[in-house]
């Protein structure tokens, strides 16, 4: 029954998202029979105005995402504040699920706000860059190019990433160099393991399909999962 409920309370949303507004039933008994006179609306000269199918797309537009529009001229103007908030949300919302759902709370605010701060001071704007770089060093979309970038995220960006992350959480958390040596030694391998799994398939989407504007937004959106195992990680003492 929840399932039933999510999915009818999803598709009107939806329909309502695309300025579709659902035909209430009214039974008033048996009317005309099947074959009527009146011609079907799509079949009408002036079915632009009709219909909200035939929407003119310069007067009436917001799609399944309100406010898209409006993020992709903020990306434009403004590439790495939006970047480096985009993974701030990125961030706090993968630390937030394992908090809840994996740690099973209760909820550490500090810790929230040390990773969702990582996402917004280091993973943003050095994702905008290192891509940009990527990008045009190493331009194309055919397998050659797009494999040799994937290569090059996982076995040197990724490294070069992950031991940030931990020497980050160690000079947050007030840890001794020799601690956050130990911790980088301990998990750093786990953490690129743990990214090969995920990461080789997701970049391929990325460098392939992926415009350069819109790389950190797609990478977050995946990331969101991921930064759960980072955070679970990243917690656990050295």
């Amino acid at each position: 029954m929840k399932l039933f409920s999510t999915v009818v309370v999803s598709s009107c949303l939806a329909a309502q998202a695309f300025g579709v507004t659902p035909v209430v039933s009214q039974t008033k008994g048996l009317g005309k029979p099947a074959l009527v006179t009146n011609k079907s609306p799509l079949r009408q000269k002036n079915v632009a105005e009709l219909s909200p199918l035939f929407r003119d797309p310069t007067v009436t537009r917001g799609g399944a995402i309100p406010g898209l529009q409006a993020y992709s001229d903020a990306l434009d103007k403004n590439p790495i504040t939006m970047k480096a908030l985009t993974s701030l949300v990125g961030w706090f919302l993968g630390d937030l699920l394992a908090q809840v759902f994996i740690a099973g709370g209760p909820v550490d605010y500090k810790r929230l706000a040390t990773l969702s701060f990582f996402g917004f001071i280091y993973h943003g704007p050095s994702g905008h860059y290192f891509y940009n770089w990527l990008d045009d060093k190493i331009p194309g979309t055919d397998a050659t190019p797009v494999f040799t970038k994937v290569a090059i995220d996982q076995l040197f960006w990724c490294p070069i990433f992950m031991s940030v992350f931990f020497s980050y959480l160690g000079l947050v958390n007030g840890d001794s160099f020799a601690t956050i040596g130990a911790k980088i030694k301990n998990d750093l391998f786990t953490a690129c393991q743990g990214s090969w799994k995920v990461w080789p398939i997701v970049h391929l989407i990325n460098f392939k399909f992926v415009s350069n504007k819109w790389r950190i937004p797609y990478i977050n959106a995946v990331q969101i999962a991921f930064n759960m195992f980072l955070s679970l990680l990243g917690s656990k003492k050295a």
